[in-house]
């Protein structure tokens, strides 16, 4: 049985002061058992994250990483040899943002996804399709060319080593959500892609929904029989909204 995954991707936000804030916050909070948890702050801040959040059931994940494991001349970079030294067991690949922005491929992803698993942390792998592209009836195959980069290397049981965390561009930090359904006919159409190719590491693979899930649609979504759980935004930098969405995946 796949366990839920609840993961606070926290972006560009947060100083030392309301950083001290939220982790307080999240350490009082009541976590359900049987829920996976994750945050990933700046990397400034996963230091202090670590040492607040001691005796916690909270893991901690990094937001990017490079595309190789070893040290080396690459200014600015965070291999994620460093992120696992640093607590980290997680980490983020492939996040729309760093597609669009920053002109990751999904060439490049892939070589994140493998240096983020030869250095034993589970990456996060990000899919997901534009408005246009949803528009255009183009989401499977979107979705399912991202998906492929990994596969073609790595195998369903490879992918089943990290999580899939199915993010519609067009329902992040818009407001905009995927109905449950919506949301549900994509996490499907991944685990059946996964299962012609194995059947049965397709559905030991965690599928997480992200795209403004905060804590009044959260149980809808994480009832749908293929969501495994959700990559939460803004809602994760308010500690009492990020443990109801917790919670409520606990009750599912």
């Amino acid at each position: 049985m796949r366990r839920p995954l609840v993961a606070g991707n926290w972006k560009m936000h947060g100083s030392r002061q309301s950083v001290d804030a939220l982790l307080q916050g999240l350490a009082a909070q009541e976590w359900p058992e049987g829920v996976e948890l994750m945050i990933a702050p700046p990397a400034l801040y996963v230091e202090r994250c670590r040492e607040l959040l001691q005796g916690t059931p909270i893991q901690l994940g990094g937001q990017v990483c490079a595309t190789q494991a070893e040290p080396g001349a690459l200014t600015g970079e965070i291999s994620p040899a460093q992120l696992r030294d640093a607590g980290c067991g997680y980490v983020l690949v492939g996040h729309s943002e760093r597609r669009a922005l920053f002109g990751e491929t999904d060439d490049v992803v892939c070589k994140k996804f493998a240096a983020a698993l030869a250095c034993g942390l589970r990456p996060v792998l990000c899919v997901g399709e534009t408005q246009a592209e949803r528009d255009a009836g183009q989401t499977a195959d979107v979705v399912g060319r991202q998906l492929q980069a990994v596969l073609d290397v790595f195998g369903v049981g490879g992918l089943a080593e990290g999580v899939v965390a199915y993010e519609p561009v067009w329902a992040i930090g818009t407001g905009l959500t995927a109905t449950p359904d919506q949301a549900q006919d994509v996490h499907a159409m991944i685990r059946a892609r996964l299962a012609m190719l194995d059947d049965e590491q397709a559905r030991k693979v965690q599928i997480v929904y992200g795209g403004s899930v905060k804590a009044d649609n959260a149980e809808a979504l994480f009832s749908m029989p293929d969501i495994d759980g959700g990559l939460i935004g803004g809602a994760s930098l308010n500690a009492d909204e990020f443990g109801a969405i917790a919670r409520a995946a606990g009750r599912v």
